[in-house]
């Protein structure tokens, strides 16, 4: 009896040791480890099991192999799947849609890949012609779903979790873009996007 339940143990472990499978449309959530910038959104947001994510990107099939669309510094572009794997070691969890959804992963997909050169929202304000990580997805599967939410919006804050107050950081971002803090404006982060019921947070990535 101990022999079999040590080798169910020896199974249990190898079968999370196994490395993760990718398909289209997978959703990859990572914490990067940006310096102040990555510090400031994952102080003003929640994800997953109270995880921090401040980055997200789709995995798609182009031109023979698996690569990964995303909205970052200085446009939307395509990644190479092991490229973008490498920019965090830590703290990077695979979502992927529900079943019934998965129709919406082509036109989501074709979507997405006419934003590449779209400049980086900087700003962070929806609808001003420029994208962020997850503004990108959140249109994209609106375009997809018959311009029908699929994410959601939600006013945004950029005061701390902790404690209430505009956090430091973003104060000082957006005074050097002689910008006013956003407060209150509608939007949506990487961390959000991991809470939607539409889909399912299947694990943390192993490579």
């Amino acid at each position: 009896m101990r022999k079999i339940i040590a080798l169910l143990g020896l199974l249990c472990t190898m079968s999370y040791a196994q490395k993760t499978t990718f398909k289209e449309g997978d959703l990859i959530f990572q914490n990067l480890k940006c310096g102040p910038l990555c510090d400031a959104i994952n102080e003003v947001t929640f994800g997953h099991e109270g995880l921090n994510f401040n980055h997200i990107g789709m995995v798609v099939e182009h031109e023979g192999s698996l690569q990964v669309i995303e909205a970052t510094w200085p446009e939307v572009c395509l990644t190479p799947l092991n490229e973008f794997l490498a920019k965090t070691p830590e703290t990077m969890y695979l979502g992927r849609l529900l079943a019934r959804y998965e129709k919406l992963i082509p036109q989501a997909k074709a979507f997405a890949l006419q934003q590449i050169g779209t400049p980086y929202d900087d700003n962070y304000l929806y609808a001003n012609g420029k994208y962020y990580c997850s503004e990108l997805l959140y249109d994209a599967f609106k375009s997809a779903n018959k311009n029908k939410e699929f994410f959601h919006l939600y006013p945004m804050t950029y005061r701390s979790k902790y404690t209430g107050e505009t956090f430091p950081v973003w104060a000082d971002y957006f005074e050097k873009l002689g910008q006013v803090i956003p407060e209150g404006a509608l939007g949506c982060n990487p961390a959000g996007m991991s809470l939607s019921k539409n889909i399912t947070i299947v694990g943390p990535i192993v490579q």
